[in-house]
């Protein structure tokens, strides 16, 4: 296991348990205390964690770990729910796509779609983001149209939060919006745990003819800090397999098309 692969564990593992010793985390990682130190004082640097006597504890900004460091968990699920999540759309439309895993993997799935890309001037599909990662993947992998809204980088998902990309939003028009989500309820709607993110998003789905929340089963009734828009504004979800029936069924009582990878 390589150094990031370890910081991802180890972030993970105070995400869900709240502290760890160092003596614990060696043993769990199979590495030596020396190296789980070593570990702890670089994610201290970096503000990630808050090291303690002989361990380390979650910084209160644990629940929202930064996109760098998040690890492929959940990784074929997400993989299957983008492809399935791509699956939706056709050549000629304008899609929104924000920041996350999940949407990383519907960028890819999108980019190796022959069918939806053109040259500079007949460009058959456009996608609008506020993900500077997002961006990067299909301008590098593809020839669609980009346009990336304005706003100030939020370094933990690189997405664009503030008004100057709402500026931008309030003046287009598309026609489905592929929103990842921290947690989707069916009371409760989508929601974010960054506000300038679900204020983005909830922009995107205000322009959208048609949204589709892309979320594997541990966000579903989940809840988050911010709202993006409640559940009747919502045509679709697309998750994994490890949904229960009880979990998809309260959302089909909703009236939320259901599509799992």
């Amino acid at each position: 296991m390589d150094r990031y692969a370890r910081w991802n564990a180890l972030l993970e593992i105070l995400t869900d348990a709240g502290r760890i010793s160092v003596e614990d985390a060696a043993e769990r990682l199979d590495v030596s205390q020396a190296t789980i130190r070593r570990d702890f004082d670089q994610l201290a640097q970096q503000q990630m964690i808050t090291r303690t006597r002989g361990g380390a504890v979650a910084n209160g900004v644990s629940y929202d770990l930064p996109l760098r460091y998040k690890t492929a968990k959940h990784a074929p699920e997400k993989q299957r729910i983008g492809a399935a999540a791509a699956a939706l759309v056709s050549p000629g439309m304008v899609v929104a796509l924000n920041g996350g895993t999940t949407t990383t993997e519907v960028a890819r799935a999108l980019a190796v779609r022959p069918e939806l890309t053109g040259g500079v001037d007949d460009a058959q599909l456009t996608v609008v983001t506020n993900a500077l990662n997002i961006a990067n993947e299909l301008l590098v992998r593809s020839r669609m149209k980009i346009v990336v809204t304005g706003g100030v980088v939020r370094p933990q998902s690189f997405e664009l939060v503030g008004p100057l990309g709402g500026n931008i939003l309030r003046d287009v028009t598309l026609d489905i919006a592929l929103l990842g989500v921290d947690a989707l309820d069916v009371t409760l709607g989508a929601a974010a745990h960054h506000e300038g993110e679900a204020a983005m998003n909830s922009l995107m789905v205000a322009r959208a003819r048609r949204v589709v929340i892309i979320a594997d089963s541990s966000k579903l009734g989940g809840h988050a800090f911010a709202r993006i828009c409640p559940i009747d504004r919502i045509d679709t979800l697309v998750t994994d397999s490890n949904a229960t029936t009880a979990t998809l069924d309260a959302f089909r009582s909703a009236g939320v098309k259901i599509v799992t990878a």
